[in-house]
């Protein structure tokens, strides 16, 4: 039920500034299914549009920092399908994919290292203070963004995309 009370305004913000923009659904997996926060997500501006100027919808989907239980409750097999639906669900409403964001950790304890879904989701790496990503989870061959650091430069976190600026836009408008 969260909502971020500036997203409006940076989200359009940005676009003002001349930035492509994007959302993030941060997951909890052991509130509601996926296709539930999936929905939600959408309606609260997580929406896409293939203007070259908006990011495909990203899931956030790592270490549950509100409880102990790192995966959420969920075994393994759970976990992926709740991932799958909020997949299904994204596309469902927006014509797009989520790219989902984790650590390679994670995504081996939660989810096996499952490879369901390195053939048509984006990977967004979080790897904090190394020279690379590293090692990519369940399948994925590259990432096309990593975030490397949680300060620096600009303001809040540092991502970087894995391609040219072309790239990204041909990205943020193609299904």
């Amino acid at each position: 039920g969260y909502r971020n009370p500036y997203f409006a305004g940076q989200y359009s913000g940005a676009r003002k500034a001349g930035l492509i923009r994007g959302a993030y659904h941060f997951a909890r997996p052991d509130r509601s299914s996926g296709a539930e926060q999936a929905a939600y997500f959408v309606r609260h501006g997580g929406g896409w549009r293939g203007d070259g100027w908006t990011l495909p919808p990203a899931l956030d989907i790592e270490y549950n920092p509100y409880d102990s239980r790192k995966c959420y409750g969920l075994s393994k097999k759970r976990m992926v399908g709740w991932i799958r639906s909020f997949s299904d669900e994204t596309r469902r409403r927006t014509g797009r994919r989520p790219v989902i964001y984790t650590t390679t950790q994670w995504w081996k304890l939660c989810t096996g290292n499952s490879r369901a879904f390195s053939k048509d989701h984006p990977l967004w790496i979080a790897r904090h203070g190394t020279a690379r990503p590293g090692a990519l989870p369940g399948g994925w061959r590259y990432w096309t963004f990593w975030q490397y650091r949680v300060k620096g430069a600009l303001p809040g976190d540092q991502d970087l995309f894995n391609g040219t600026l072309d790239r990204l836009r041909i990205f943020a408008r193609t299904r």
